[in-house]
């Protein structure tokens, strides 16, 4: 069958051209940051004026797909980059020192919180659990994201992390507004219940204001510079292979423990993704001052990319299926 990419794909696409010839920097791109914040903020909000007391119980409460999420996350994903830093010994000009230790710390990072939810609920996929697990994942990795990378790397100079600002961010920009946005269900409940479509509408929205804002990081920080053609195309490939690794492991998981494809959904975004947005403020900590900093960030960069853009298509294709196999469980009951 043809692949014909629809229209969002295309415009996640012109994201990333607009953002390498006309990336937003200085004021526009300090704009561009705090209006993410704030459309990440409101997407939270929504979702909790949408979801039930009983839909938000349940997801918190789903405890094996928490524990697979965090295990994929935090324990797989580090164990199968190791191997990839190692390349430096024999394939230096492929593989320099410093972009192998790039891998380790895309090993080690949280989930991405506002896209894995995002392209959670544009699948119709388990929202609650999702963010449920996403959050988690963001609280435990400002502490685990250091403490691993200190394990998997034999050198000093980790930094100093300040956890309680990362928690009250999280708290404030995230589970805040979920919570307030839950308090107003009452009110904004039948509205949003009435006009999915205007969610699964804000929801691309904030996907393309991620996808543009941190290409935009990406190119000001020198993302098509001062690094060899075959290091950024071999760091391309590897990103490639690794998402499509963890989002088949993933699968493979949730299938084998009988869970659901609402909840495969869930897995497959949230246990596949790494956060960007807590990766390069962490990495400005973590790797001050390094001269190859470039370099250390580059794999995480390439990434996310490359997560987003496929994130997307394979969004579409679990709303379609999820959709099926409802109409199918309806139509049979």
């Amino acid at each position: 069958m043809k692949f014909r990419p629809d229209t969002f794909t295309l415009l996640l696409l012109g994201a990333i051209v607009l953002a390498s010839f006309l990336p937003a920097t200085g004021a526009a791109g300090d704009f561009l940051a705090t209006a993410g914040t704030v459309a990440v903020a409101l997407l939270f909000f929504f979702h909790g004026a949408a979801l039930s007391r009983e839909q938000i119980v349940a997801g918190a409460s789903h405890w094996r797909l928490h524990i697979l999420i965090t295990t994929l996350t935090f324990v797989f994903f580090p164990l199968v980059v190791l191997p990839i830093n190692g390349m430096h010994r024999f394939a230096p000009s492929w593989m320099p020192a410093d972009l192998g230790l790039g891998f380790l710390y895309l090993g080690v990072l949280p989930s991405a919180v506002s896209s894995s939810i995002a392209y959670t609920a544009m699948a119709r996929g388990n929202v609650p659990a999702a963010i449920c697990s996403a959050a988690a994942s963001n609280v435990f990795g400002m502490m685990l994201t250091p403490f691993l990378l200190l394990l998997l790397v034999s050198s000093a100079g980790s930094g100093d992390f300040s956890v309680g600002e990362a928690l009250k961010d999280i708290v404030l920009q995230l589970l805040l507004p979920f919570a307030v946005g839950h308090a107003m269900r009452p009110y904004l409940g039948g509205y949003l219940a009435r006009n999915e479509s205007l969610m699964a509408g804000y929801d691309k929205c904030v996907i393309w204001l991620i996808v543009y804002s941190a290409f935009s990081h990406s190119v000001e920080s020198g993302l098509w510079q001062n690094l060899p053609v075959k290091a950024i195309v071999l760091t391309i490939l590897l990103c490639i292979g690794l998402l499509a690794l963890f989002m088949f492991f993933a699968r493979f998981l949730v299938r084998r423990f009988g869970f659901s494809l609402e909840d495969e959904a869930a897995v497959v975004f949230c246990g596949s993704k790494k956060s960007l947005a807590s990766g390069l403020p962490m990495a400005k900590v973590l790797f001050s001052g390094h001269p190859g900093f470039g370099m250390i960030v580059l794999p995480i960069m390439c990434y996310n990319q490359v997560q987003v853009i496929v994130g997307a298509i394979l969004a579409q294709k679990y709303r379609d299926r999820i959709a099926e196999h409802n109409s199918v469980q309806t139509d049979a009951g």
